[in-house]
């Protein structure tokens, strides 16, 4: 296991039960407590925990720290495959699309049809890169016949997600209609809606949703209950929502699918084996305190 993808389960553990033990943490990761303590000592000094003797505690509620791309795309691969595929039952020919920047529009992006004949606007510079011509499968009569896909890129502030923010991606936008959105967020909560710990990418998403006729959230069961600096928008907003399988086991009570049923207009959830596999650790559950902060959009 990648030293990224033991703290990013160290991290879940900690937004589920407010405290970690480094010597459950070391039994589940099958690592030794020396492995799990120069993980914390790192996620101490990032700022996304707190080191305690014998272990870890959450700073606080929200997050404000924003992980890089790389770090982010080793974390629920096969949940965010599956639901990059799930996201290809949506499309129709000649369609306009507004894909965000994050690790699973990124998956969704490299799936593209290259035969639809769609036009592509995002602030994504990882998803501009997955729709270069010839960089996923083989070219054919029916994508050269179609074009393939035009692939227009909003300039902008480059932030460690490899998004592009700020007053130039806004100016961008102004003018800009599309069929859907495919959006990547940072967080997914009932009461704080969507997420990003960063306040220039929130901005930019809202501006993205205002511009499309419909909005499509990707986002892996891990997201779940995590709440980010910046609000985006209220789940209301959401024509569809798309998670893995692993959101059957979030939420207080496991009551994360239900929650979500009744708050957005379309929940699917995509099979992802490994969300099964997971073995929780035992400790005892921090309620979650939220609040919702930001415009809504």
């Amino acid at each position: 296991m990648l030293a990224t993808q033991r703290r990013h389960l160290i991290l879940q553990e900690l937004q589920s039960s407010g405290t970690v033990r480094v010597a459950d943490l070391a039994g589940v990761l099958g690592v030794s407590e020396m492995t799990v303590r120069r993980d914390i000592d790192t996620l101490d000094a990032e700022g996304q925990l707190l080191r305690v003797h014998g272990g870890a505690t959450r700073t606080g509620t929200f997050s404000a720290i924003e992980p890089g791309f790389v770090s982010k795309s080793a974390q629920e691969t096969e949940a965010k495959q599956a639901i990059a595929a799930e996201a290809l039952s949506l499309l129709r020919p000649d369609m306009t699309l507004l894909i965000s920047g994050g690790t699973t529009t990124y998956e969704f992006a490299r799936l593209l049809p290259r035969d639809l004949g769609l036009t592509v606007a995002t602030n994504s510079i990882m998803v501009a890169n997955a729709l270069v011509p010839g960089t996923v499968g083989p070219a054919t009569a029916a994508t050269a016949a179609r074009g393939g896909i035009r692939t227009l890129v909003l300039g902008g502030q480059r932030t460690p997600s490899e998004a592009l923010v700020g007053p130039v991606t806004m100016h961008a936008m102004e003018n800009l209609h599309a069929d859907l959105c495919f959006m990547g967020v940072h967080g997914i909560d009932p009461e704080a809606g969507i997420t990003s710990p960063n306040l220039l990418e929130a901005e930019a998403n809202a501006a993205m949703i205002g511009a499309s006729g419909a909005l499509v959230v990707l986002a892996d069961a891990s997201k779940y209950g995590v709440v980010g600096l910046a609000g985006i928008a209220p789940l209301a907003s959401i024509g569809t929502l798309i998670t893995d399988s692993g959101i059957a086991t979030r939420g207080a009570r496991h009551e994360a699918a239900d929650v979500l049923r009744q708050a957005v207009g379309d929940l699917r959830i995509a099979a992802a084996p490994s969300a099964q596999l997971r073995s929780p650790l035992p400790s005892s559950r921090t309620p979650q305190v939220s609040a919702y902060k930001g415009h809504d959009a």
